[in-house]
């Protein structure tokens, strides 16, 4: 669907600026694929393990305790910084057209919930195909480093955006939870080949497993940026 975004040998910025040609600069750029049904249908499910499990050795150790790396140290960002907010800074709106931190927490949440269901609902269902690696042209370090990076907006589809799908404050921060520990859980005790499937990304293009899980973190990081940006807001509540 979304074909060869990149040619051979785009280094950093040359992937850059075909995201920015395929954004068009506007803020309606969706930034996910579509779920199918069986991902949408369940928003909220801790999704465990692939209905198909791979035959493999996983993926190797050093690329397990990067991307666990990554996952940790942007869980305990995330939750760093909704910590010790009253009610009236959670639901604190910068402008109308702004999301709160609990907006924004929202989103981080249904988020991980999501792309965790795509890889193991859809990504990891479909054969491995190791003839496949040439269409990936992002590398895991731009993923880490482009999508965290706020200086490009791009808005959320509908589907992940905030509808108070949760009620209370500790519900939200206990799904996100048990989302981040089945990612983690997965990540460490995998034998799926995470390079031999893939999924398509609107903008960064064809990406392997291993790297929509790396996407969850950089995700959350851009997001946890994002609540700090509320938070310096001159009109945030001061309590």
């Amino acid at each position: 669907m979304y074909g060869k975004l990149f040619p051979p040998g785009d280094n950093a910025e040359t992937v850059r600026r075909h995201i920015d040609q395929k954004s068009g600069g506007a803020n309606d750029t969706q930034v996910f694929p579509r779920p199918d049904s069986a991902v949408l249908s369940h928003p909220h499910r801790r999704f465990t393990g692939p209905d198909r499990r791979q035959s493999g050795r996983g993926p190797p150790q050093a690329e397990r305790d990067a991307a666990l790396k990554s996952l940790q140290e942007t869980h305990d960002a995330f939750l760093k910084s909704i910590t010790g907010l009253s009610e009236k800074q959670w639901t604190f709106k910068p402008a109308p057209d702004r999301w709160s931190v609990a907006e924004v927490s929202e989103h981080i949440a249904i988020s991980e919930s999501t792309i965790f269901g795509l890889v193991q609902k859809q990504f990891m269902a479909s054969p491995a195909a190791p003839e496949r690696r040439a269409e990936v042209k992002v590398t895991d370090q731009q993923i880490l480093t482009m999508v965290p990076d706020r200086s490009r907006k791009a808005q959320a589809p509908e589907f992940l955006k905030p509808t108070n799908r949760w009620p209370t404050r500790e519900e939200l921060v206990k799904a996100f939870e048990q989302n981040r520990t089945a990612t983690e859980n997965y990540v460490r005790t995998t034998n799926d080949d995470l390079r031999d499937h893939f999924g398509p990304h609107p903008l960064l293009g064809t990406m392997d497993v291993y790297q929509w899980i790396l996407l969850i973190s950089a995700h959350s990081e851009r997001h946890t940026k994002q609540i700090e940006e509320v938070k310096a807001d001159p009109n945030f509540p001061k309590e």
